[in-house]
């Protein structure tokens, strides 16, 4: 293959030099770099030529002159220090200081998405074809932000999308990052306020820039004009070009109480809805205006003491003695535009009304003397306690009531004859008392400060509550002696005088007292917050447990499923039922109250109510859901105790307004229909006393009878 010579190689051939010159010494690539240097033409080179060609002697041997084309940067190397560092420039890589895009980038993926890559070990590919590996990456949060506090130039550290390395900015790159975000030029240089050259003079000069004579075709009309304008004569003539219809002057406005025209378009649209029409000026807007119109000074302070969109007119009826003194009304144009606005700002739009009757909304509830019978009249008040009486309990029969105060006094009353038959004195206030549901036991648990206190109230049979004496004397202890969180101690020879049979000691002060349907088992609850705060005692076996290893909140009170082995448990908000066979939590009630104060079950089971101290009564559908399903608001203080009867669809509340309020609550037995909840009587007699009115609320078990006990010490029982 032909070798061809560089450009200008003809014209610069080197003349044959004798053996043993310097040009013998040069590689053929250095020669080949050289010559194209040289032919490069730059004027730098030329001038340099020139230069030597003046300072080297005129007499100088053939052999050291130059000879054009020859490799002139070559000559003489050793001697002089400026040609050694010349020909170091001229060797190193003439693309090394250009920076264009071309030359930089060293991932040839192009300009794609690199989301496409970050499946792939890989990042792209190199100007051979290899790949490019991304860099291993296994730090985790705490590693970044290690580096981060101890690395001084995390924050100048970036991350390059096409090859994932990490690249540390320059102080001139941080620079202009930092110009950019300050809005500045990219060039520290640059002044963007230096004078302006004035390129072209403001000054009219005498001759023109250009002074071309005129072409002879500016002052001819011109042939191709003259065709074409014939060409479109003839298309109009024809008929091919139609002129323009001409536009039809319809007002730009429209008349907003076109409505009353039904040939109009807005009269058509059955859907516009008119403008309101401004109200009529009244006498006080007359200039002479009746005296009764016009304001006295006090009633013109108050008006612009008025905020503006308090008054009722915005200016001040004045008086004119004819016409021509009114002057012209300074806010003219300011409510003109203000109607304007309204006019088309102002959003109409029309509504679709359903006539509905009220009285539809409401549901349709029975009324009350259908839902007979239920208490409503007070027949008896039981009278003799000193202070508040607390907790109210009555026995499986319905005869005898007993009743617990502040007074430190127990008293068993006759419900028939409301007698008080014995009062039984104890050291501190009575919290909670409950009389064993059990007919063949006459049993009383009464809570007094740290102990619960088994009472045997002897009234009535005297089989009855001789055989309850011999049930408790027939326990025999047991070998082992277990251990227990409370202390079962007989009564002394005093308190079984006074009927105390046991006397169960517990760490804590009692602040209720409940027994199981079956009357051996009953629960107390401490005020306690740890984990000991619900106890379960056993009165045949004279053994106590503790049912729970840890506290869920503070607990108000508890109670026995009448049917199931069920446990409730109520704290502020919420309560909790408990399966004792399985000895788990069966369910979680969401009681939407702030804080619980009572509870009661309906005797099918599947019923509880809540009263709360925020004045809500919630009704819970065990089978429906975990939250209420309804919440009554019939009280307007808080609620200190609810009931249900055991026979009779009714339930009570009683509150701190001094009222009771028994409802109509009939569970179905068809699991579809829901349970219908009435208010029927409001009951009142009780007197409020230190801001607290009925404390205790109870049905009489056979007949439709509610007693409640309240803070005026006394007990009432309603018929």
């Amino acid at each position: 293959m032909e070798q061809r010579p560089l450009p200008g190689a003809a014209a610069a051939a080197p003349e044959p030099e004798e053996p043993g010159t310097e040009s013998d010494d040069l590689t053929d690539s250095e020669e080949s770099v050289y010559s194209g240097l040289e032919d490069s033409g730059s004027d730098s080179s030329t001038e340099e030529e020139e230069e030597e060609e003046e300072e080297e002697p005129k007499d100088s041997p053939p052999s050291q002159a130059h000879v054009k084309g020859a490799p002139r940067k070559s000559r003489n190397l050793e001697a002089d220090p400026a040609l050694k560092e010349n020909q170091h420039l001229l060797l190193q890589n003439e693309y090394e200081q250009d920076s264009s895009d071309e030359e930089d980038i060293r991932n040839t993926v192009g300009n794609i998405p690199m989301e496409w890559y970050q499946d792939f070990p890989h990042i792209g590919y190199d100007l051979e074809g290899k790949k490019i590996y991304k860099p291993i990456r296994n730090k985790d949060e705490l590693d970044k932000f290690l580096e981060k506090m101890e690395n001084p130039d995390y924050w100048r550290t970036v991350q390059d999308k096409m090859t994932g390395a990490d690249i540390k900015l320059t102080d001139e790159q941080v620079d202009l990052v930092h110009r950019l975000q300050k809005g500045q030029f990219g060039d520290v240089h640059f002044d963007p306020y230096e004078p302006a050259i004035d390129f072209f003079s403001h000054e009219v000069m005498i001759h023109p820039v250009t002074n071309r004579p005129a072409d002879k075709r500016s002052f001819i009309p011109s042939l191709i004009e003259k065709e074409k304008v014939s060409k479109l004569v003839h298309a109009i003539k024809m008929g091919w070009i139609k002129p323009r219809k001409p536009k039809e002057d319809t007002p730009s406005y429209y008349d907003l109480w076109a409505h009353e025209d039904p040939n109009s378009i807005l009269g058509r649209h059955k859907m516009h809805v008119p403008a309101p029409k401004m109200k009529l000026p009244g006498h006080e807007e007359s200039y002479n205006p009746p005296p009764e119109y016009l304001p006295s000074e006090e009633e013109k302070l108050a008006w612009e003491q008025q905020e503006p969109a308090e008054r009722k007119l915005n200016f001040v009826p004045r008086q004119y003695r004819c016409l021509r003194a009114v002057p012209a009304y300074s806010r003219f144009i300011h409510e003109r535009f203000e109607r304007c606005l309204d006019l088309y700002l102002c959003p109409r739009q029309r509504k679709m009304r359903v006539n509905v009757d009220p009285e539809d909304l409401i549901p349709k509830l029975p009324k009350p003397r259908d839902l007979q019978p239920f208490p409503t009249t007070q027949a008896l008040v039981y009278r003799g306690h000193s202070s508040l009486v607390r907790c109210l309990s009555i026995c499986p029969g319905g005869q005898w009531l007993v009743s617990g105060s502040d007074d430190c006094t127990v008293r068993f009353w006759e419900v028939s004859t409301a007698r008080c038959m014995k009062t039984l004195p104890l050291a501190g206030v009575v919290k909670s008392i409950a009389w064993n549901p059990n007919p063949t036991i006459r049993l009383v648990a009464i809570a007094v400060e740290q102990s619960v206190l088994l009472v045997n109230p002897s009234l009535g049979d005297k089989l009855l509550y001789g055989a309850t004496d011999q049930l408790l004397e027939s326990y025999v202890a047991p070998e082992e002696e277990r251990v227990q969180p409370v202390q079962w101690v007989a009564a002394t020879t005093e308190e079984h005088g006074k009927g105390i049979r046991l006397v169960i000691q517990h760490s804590r002060p009692v602040k209720q007292v409940t027994w199981h349907g079956k009357g051996d088992y009953f629960a107390s609850v401490l005020a306690d917050n740890s984990n000991m705060q619900v106890l379960i005692h056993q009165t045949s076996k004279r053994w106590s447990q503790n049912p729970f290893r840890k506290s869920k909140g503070l607990v108000q009170c508890v109670l026995f499923h009448p049917i199931r082995p069920y446990f409730f448990v109520a704290t502020q908000r919420y309560v909790r039922v408990y399966n004792l066979l399985k000895q788990e939590l069966t369910k979680k009630l969401m009681t939407n109250c702030k804080w619980v104060s009572s509870m009661a079950i309906h005797p099918g089971g599947d019923n509880i109510i809540c009263g709360s101290y925020d004045s809500k009564l919630a009704w819970f559908d065990l089978d429906l859901s975990t939250r209420p399903y309804q919440l009554l608001r019939h009280h307007k203080k808080a609620l200190r105790s609810v009931a249900f009867h055991k026979h009779y669809p009714l339930f009570a509340s009683g509150s701190d307004d001094g009222s009771v309020i028994v409802c109509h609550g009939m569970v179905y037995n068809d699991l579809l229909q829901n349970p219908l909840l009435v208010p029927v009587k409001v009951l009142k007699g009780h007197a409020l006393t230190w801001d607290l009115g009925v404390l205790d609320v109870l049905f009489h078990p056979t007949q439709p009878w509610v007693f409640s006990s309240g803070a005026d010490g006394t007990v009432r029982l309603f018929t």
